[in-house]
């Protein structure tokens, strides 16, 4: 069976991370929802998207085809049932559908002609930018279950202070010595060749992906993802990083997600908790406005590409969009449109023309070609954010 995640109508609400990406390439706990689903599945798994990602990330359609809202996370029962699907058969959680059978000739899909399978139980789902971090603790415990069953971790080194090893899983090629691992509060996961330095203390929830660091003397607080080759150091709190991204140095990062390729200047710190204690809200790109989160602690939201300097200061509940690049003294205001050049003191338009040599040699380091595919992709994102930017 061939199948295809679709991004749905949570797409809006996950910008910037889908501005640069399809909603199934989101990291959430170990793993992204496309690699999750691969892993349930047992197949490689394509993906419907906005028209400019489609090249980066092209769909593969066959005669018959199974299509899963990449918002829902798998888990073994979802999985099996939609392994299960035949032709004209849906599944469905309340009024939202979750999957459903459809073939290369069919020119429109009517659910009213469909059997429709109702899937009554619990199942993780991103369907907000902040759900990527207040569900990462489950996400990671799911993951790690799933990954590390009936398997044997590599062995802990004798240097390293543990409580509840047997929440620890530590993959080939891994380095880490004198460094204090406290699992009893949820599983780490360590990735292959990846490294944590020396002095570094971590509580779990934790996954630090393949080539990821984590750098000397780090205070690590679950549930904190690492993507693949990204670096953290400093303080960190219930954040995800994608891959790629460094926030090499001290300073805090609590309750946040940074993208691809972002960098945090040394010294930087976010808030995420208003002084005021009151609930926390986010810039939406669906409603021009600010929405609310239902949360007390949130912190950072930082699309691809995206950097700031030393000492930067971002406010409770703050979104930055792709390719900013925001320095200075002062609080920069809590939404920084993408391409976006300053900070408190204000903001020019970073022309694309030097944004993308910064890409290029960011990308450059990690043996990755800045290429004419996402040189594409960012000139629409460009163009697309043009209304936010104020000259």
């Amino acid at each position: 069976m061939n199948y295809i995640l679709f991004d749905g109508p949570v797409r809006n609400a996950l910008l910037p991370f889908t501005f640069t990406r399809p909603v199934a390439d989101i990291l959430v706990g170990i793993m992204t929802i496309r690699q999750k689903w691969e892993k349930y599945l047992g197949s490689t798994i394509t993906t419907i998207t906005e028209e400019y990602l489609s090249e980066k990330f092209p769909m593969v359609e066959m005669e018959e085809n199974v299509m899963i809202n990449a918002a829902y996370l798998p888990n073994d029962t979802l999985a099996e049932m939609i392994s299960n699907l035949t032709e004209n058969q849906a599944i469905f959680k309340g009024e939202d559908v979750i999957a459903f059978f459809t073939n290369e000739n069919q020119e429109e899909v009517d659910f009213d002609t469909y059997e429709i399978i109702q899937y009554n139980e619990d199942c993780i789902t991103i369907e907000h930018t902040w759900d990527i971090f207040s569900k990462n603790d489950a996400a990671i415990r799911q993951d790690f279950k799933y990954l590390t069953e009936d398997r044997t971790s590599q062995p802990i080194p004798k240097s390293v202070n543990v409580i509840s090893p047997e929440n620890i899983f530590i993959e080939e090629g891994a380095k880490l010595e004198f460094v204090t691992l406290n699992a009893s509060t949820g599983p780490i996961y360590i990735g292959k060749n990846a490294e944590i330095m020396e002095g570094t203390v971590i509580r779990g929830p934790f996954a630090l992906c393949e080539n990821a660091m984590v750098k000397m003397s780090a205070k690590v607080y679950g549930a904190t993802t690492v993507g693949p080759g990204s670096r953290i150091g400093g303080e960190v709190k219930n954040s995800v990083l994608f891959a790629n991204s460094n926030k090499g140095h001290e300073g805090f990062l609590g309750d946040s997600v940074l993208g691809e390729w972002c960098n945090i200047g040394a010294d930087s710190n976010n808030s995420n908790l208003k002084n005021n204690y009151e609930e926390v809200k986010l810039w939406s790109y669906e409603t021009e406005g600010f929405a609310k989160t239902g949360l007390q602690f949130c912190g950072l939201m930082m699309g691809d590409h995206s950097k700031c300097g030393i000492n930067t200061m971002f406010n409770t509940g703050t979104v930055v969009g792709v390719s900013a690049n925001i320095f200075g003294s002062g609080f920069p205001r809590n939404f920084v449109p993408s391409f976006s050049w300053g900070g408190a003191a204000g903001f020019t338009t970073y022309v694309t023309k030097k944004a993308f040599e910064t890409a290029r040699l960011v990308m450059s380091r990690r043996n990755i070609e800045f290429d004419a595919t996402e040189a594409a992709i960012m000139e629409h994102i460009f163009e697309e954010t043009k209304k936010w930017r104020k000259d």
